[in-house]
């Protein structure tokens, strides 16, 4: 079961900002065009978080800024406001936007009967804090079946935010990886996350991200 899907990528090439430099890049489009669409901060108007599925999300990839739209909406907003940029500013410094690139595609998603790799090219904060408990608690053999578990959640929440429902008796394989543990600072907690890569039945686009803060870069998978 399939369905189509269309991503936005506009990246700016000639710069250069650490991968932890992703939610600033978050923060000064949000605020920048804070009166164009909640898609572009993921915020109601009176500044409540709105619990979706990030469709424009910002990342740094091998040291180059991204901006990643994810449906068609998010897309034709991206191509309207982002083409018109001529300076970034992170942190008070100043960086001159000489070139961008800019990348329009269609994707399947959904489950094919083939299998395919993806790699996480950022890395993949799968826990929370209830299931960190219990990964703490676990054997090896039982935290692999655990991320394995949650992997696939991740899959399944991101063709449900997109509306591919899949049926019953359709299921998405995912085997993980190469897993390793590091951890990283967020929001000022030190967080457990994980790089590797997984093989799975599902067909997903490049770019986009799974688990927890998506829109600010983390998960950001691509297929090799």
């Amino acid at each position: 079961m399939t369905t189509h899907l269309q991503t936005i990528t506009i990246s700016f090439p000639e710069l250069r900002l650490q991968q932890r430099d992703a939610h600033k890049l978050r923060g000064y489009f949000g605020n920048m065009f804070r009166e164009h669409s909640p898609l572009l901060h993921n915020h109601f108007e009176d500044g409540r978080s709105r619990y979706v599925y990030p469709k424009v999300q910002y990342k740094v990839l091998q040291g180059t800024p991204y901006l990643v739209g994810i449906g068609s909406e998010a897309a034709h907003l991206m191509t309207d406001l982002f083409l018109n940029i001529h300076e970034l500013d992170i942190d008070g410094e100043r960086f001159p936007v000489f070139a961008k690139n800019i990348e329009a595609r269609n994707w399947t998603i959904g489950v094919s009967q083939e299998l395919h790799t993806y790699r996480f090219q950022t890395l993949w904060m799968a826990l929370n804090q209830p299931n960190y408990a219990l990964y703490q608690t676990y054997s090896e053999e039982r935290r692999a079946d655990q991320l394995r578990g949650i992997a696939t959640q991740n899959v399944l929440a991101f063709f449900h935010h997109f509306g591919l429902r899949l049926p019953a008796d359709v299921r998405v394989i995912l085997a993980l990886q190469g897993v390793e543990s590091h951890y990283t600072h967020f929001k000022n907690q030190k967080m457990q996350v994980f790089k590797g890569q997984f093989v799975t039945n599902a067909l997903l686009p490049d770019f986009v991200g799974l688990g927890k803060s998506v829109a600010r870069g983390f998960g950001t998978i691509k297929k090799i």
